[in-house]
């Protein structure tokens, strides 16, 4: 048992949690321990956690997204399925946001901690004034045109977001598919994504310092507040897994259910059971390809592009968790705060890395959109690993119905009917 709590982040999160409410019991007089030296001792774990997360998020975004543009390979390829590829993609990220989003709106109001939290400021993208479409536009267009190298100082998302995709694609068109540039860009990618994993390793010092702050304030709903939340994540993902995305495949193919989820079990078992969706890359392309008969033309762009970009499972989340802890927190969400999440939501799935966790670093966009502190993210960090799992699936799920429907869409053969493919399938076995 020890050696798994010493190599397992989620039994450490777990175990820093608990360990903060036991130790937040014992204390008698919780209001007057702030100003003791051995308190200010304990939120040091929060302040260090959350101040090397600011100190990267900016970066990992412009990275993230460089690289996610600049991986589609050329504008040729781009133009041949890439434009089908990535309306595909978002329009089923907008269902997953939306699903989410409205189901999170719909459910009674979560109660908010009983400690004041102060807001995060200077970090909303859009003032609580705009509440019409023109003033949103007005805003976000006087946000998102900002020097590049100000908008990483000031920790301007929306900037970096458009600075990002505009180089990305102006790289795409002026730069051969081999270029120096690109493995460069790669390989600080990955650096990046490597110094997140090692900040990561430092969440469970921050959960205590927050579990036992906010237990010694009288939130003691903090964790069945998590349990209800996740209990609704999982059921929205479920949906979308086994309901939205299965539909789609169905009109836009005429495959059965049964004969899709036979398929697909295999990837997204191994999705389940690794929660990256780039491990499970070479199986889910050749799945494609022998169990759904893609074309391996369309598999190698369809599926690679989905690793990176596709992530309608983490879009959910990130939409739902946003909701979830802006009324945590005690945040207003006003329309204008809605319209960052949505967008921010489906931003930051773009990109995201296909690793466990990877969701957390595009969440820290959603939360400073909206203005809800960056803390929270150590609140989520407690359930996020089981649920991340389920999500991965989902990832994967759709990138393997995104190809089946995109390589009917782009090919001139008619689709097999369900009969002749079951034959097939069964050849191919």
């Amino acid at each position: 048992m020890w050696n798994k709590l010493r190599t397992s982040l989620p039994l450490q999160l777990v175990f820093a949690a608990l360990t903060a409410w036991a130790a937040s019991s014992l204390v008698t007089n919780g209001t007057v321990v702030a100003d003791q030296a051995w308190f200010q001792f304990i939120t040091l774990g929060k302040t260090l956690y959350l101040g090397l997360l600011k100190m990267v998020v900016g970066i990992v975004v412009m990275l993230s997204l460089l690289q996610g543009i600049t991986s589609i390979g050329s504008t040729m390829r781009l133009k041949k399925i890439g434009y089908t590829t990535i309306t595909f993609y978002s329009f089923t990220s907008v269902l997953a946001i939306s699903l989410g989003l409205g189901a999170a709106l719909m459910m009674p109001a979560w109660q908010p901690l009983s400690a004041p939290v102060e807001v995060a400021e200077g970090v909303k993208l859009i003032s609580s004034d705009a509440t019409g479409g023109g003033a949103i536009a007005s805003k976000l267009l006087e946000m998102a045109l900002v020097n590049p190298v100000a908008a990483l100082a000031q920790g301007n998302l929306l900037a970096i977001v458009v600075f990002s995709i505009m180089l990305g694609v102006a790289l795409l068109s002026a730069l051969p598919e081999k270029h120096p540039l690109f493995a460069v860009l790669s390989g600080l990618n990955s650096g990046v994504n490597k110094a997140v994993s090692a900040i990561i390793r430092l969440a469970p010092l921050a959960v205590f310092s927050i579990v036992f702050e906010f237990s010694l304030a009288g939130n003691d709903n903090l964790f069945s507040q998590l349990l209800m939340f996740a209990l609704l994540v999982f059921v929205l993902t479920l949906i979308h897994g086994a309901v939205v995305l299965p539909s789609i495949a169905k009109l836009a193919t005429g495959i059965s259910m049964r004969r899709l989820f036979k398929a697909l079990s295999a990837p997204m078992a191994m999705a389940f059971a690794t929660s990256s969706s780039s491990a499970t890359l070479p199986l889910s392309m050749q799945t494609a390809e022998n169990e759904l008969g893609v074309s391996q033309s369309t598999s190698s762009m369809v599926l690679p592009l989905g690793a990176v970009m596709n992530m309608d499972g983490t879009a959910l989340f990130e939409g739902v968790a946003a909701i979830f802890l802006a009324q945590l927190f005690g945040v207003d969400l006003t329309t204008s705060g809605l319209v960052m999440i949505f967008i921010m939501a489906m931003v930051s799935s773009i990109g995201a890395p296909g690793m466990p966790s990877g969701s957390m670093s595009g969440m820290q966009m959603v939360l400073l959109a909206a203005g809800i502190p960056l803390e929270a993210i150590a609140i989520l960090l407690i359930i996020e690993r089981p649920l991340d799992t389920f999500r991965t699936a989902v990832n994967v799920e759709g990138d393997l119905i995104a190809s089946l429907v995109i390589d009917k869409w782009t090919s001139a053969k008619p689709a097999l009917s369900d009969e002749a493919s079951w034959r097939a399938s069964s050849e191919l076995c």
